[in-house]
């Protein structure tokens, strides 16, 4: 099979992300395009026999470089198995009503453009704090707090739960290549 792995990244980790589903997806034995949506000349969905879409959350919305290619590309998206991959740091929020709005991001993303994935999975991103400015920095550091995530400012901290990641990739392709 030849999978399109293709992400729209801010900061980092979901480039990151994506290019570890790639690695993962090719170590499978499968082939792999990875396309950064916000370089001219990404693939074309149609041309392969899947796609994992992966975008993050900021401000509760995703790029509009995945928006616009799910708008564009949804009914070849729609012809060919298609997962998506949301990256939030909603989704390691301990407060209920975080974690709860963090789940329904891609149903906004479906209502916005039509398309729905086959397969979703809600990956925890990553805090930032030594490429933030000072402003940056501290609002981030307070919403930590507040939803009891890290708030050591003198380094990184990277949630993403690499082994979810894994098995999700693993069911994903299990599940098209059927």
């Amino acid at each position: 099979m030849m999978i399109l792995i293709a992400y729209a990244s801010v900061e980092g980790q979901t480039r990151k992300i994506a290019t570890h589903i790639a690695r993962a997806v090719e170590s499978a034995g499968h082939g792999v395009v990875i396309s950064d949506l916000a370089q001219p000349g990404f693939a074309l969905p149609a041309r392969f026999d899947a796609a994992i879409l992966c975008g993050p959350i900021h401000m509760g919305n995703y790029p509009p470089t995945l928006v616009d290619f799910v708008r564009n590309w949804k009914s070849e998206l729609q012809s060919i198995p298609a997962a998506l991959v949301t990256v939030s740091l909603s989704i390691a929020s301990d407060l209920p009503d975080e974690h709860a709005e963090a789940l329904a991001f891609p149903d906004k993303l479906f209502a916005q453009t039509g398309w729905r994935a086959g397969w979703v999975h809600n990956a925890k991103g990553a805090l930032r704090y030594l490429e933030y400015d000072f402003f940056k920095r501290w609002i981030m550091r307070r919403i930590a707090r507040h939803e009891g995530g890290p708030v050591d400012t003198s380094r990184d901290h990277e949630l993403t739960d690499w082994t979810a990641l894994d098995a999700f990739v693993d069911e994903f392709l299990m599940r098209v290549a059927l």
